[in-house]
């Protein structure tokens, strides 16, 4: 099996038209408040992800992950995400959310989340309100990923770790749970056709290319909040 997707710019790839997403409604805006996040995680509506794994594309061992969903609980719930290194050696560059591998240390994936977002960002983890967990989505490169989802008070400061982050940025949340803003693309490698999420935001003069794994988290959780 190929070790590695080759180089591509994800914007360049083609679009997947679908009706049905453009009749879709934003999330509902009651449940973007820290009150709504917490009656939401308090008594979960019966809800399905509909994306769940990725085409595997790497031969790698499998490895439990997890990551961490902090909302800023400023005048409108923000979203902190990060810019990957580029040298690191899977998706470097891209956009996501901090988080990484489990370790043996780590009591759960929560743990993993909280710990990782501390060791990228400076996040303490007494500084996050732990709302609970989405389900697991498996990466093409065979991560099997937790996504951990809680609410941070402003007033905190971020040290990013250079070595991991190149950039440390907020979106608000409605922006994020708003179908509009949600691409489907499609793409052909080695016969098996790829599909993923993109949410590109516009960041001042500045484009942030959220796609792929992070996008597809995304769109679980705003699969969640519209059910």
């Amino acid at each position: 099996m190929t070790q590695l997707l080759p180089a591509f710019d994800p914007r360049l790839i083609p679009i997947v038209a679908d009706a049905d997403d453009e009749i879709l409604p934003p999330a509902q805006a009651h449940r973007l408040t820290p009150v709504g996040m917490r009656e939401l995680f308090a008594r979960p509506p019966v809800w399905t992800p509909e994306l769940r794994r990725e085409p595997k594309f790497a031969d790698r061992m499998p490895a439990e992950a997890a990551v961490l969903l902090p909302l800023v609980m400023r005048d409108e719930l923000t979203l902190i995400l990060t810019q990957r290194a580029t040298h690191l050696s899977t998706h470097s560059g891209q956009i996501a959310l901090p988080g990484g591998k489990l370790d043996p240390e780590d009591a759960d994936a929560i743990a993993a989340a909280l710990r990782e977002a501390h060791e990228e960002i400076g996040l303490l983890p007494e500084q996050v309100e732990v709302l609970g967990t989405l389900p697991v989505y498996v990466t093409g490169t065979s991560f099997t990923v937790t996504p951990v989802v809680g609410l941070v008070q402003p007033g905190f400061e971020l040290t990013p770790n250079p070595d991991e982050v190149a950039d440390v940025f907020e979106v608000p949340l409605a922006y994020l749970m708003n179908p509009l803003h949600h691409r489907r693309h499609a793409h052909d490698f080695e016969g098996v056709v790829r599909q993923w999420y993109s949410m590109p935001y516009q960041d001042g003069d500045r484009e942030r290319f959220i796609w792929g794994a992070t996008a597809g988290m995304l769109r679980n959780f705003y699969r969640m909040l519209s059910a």
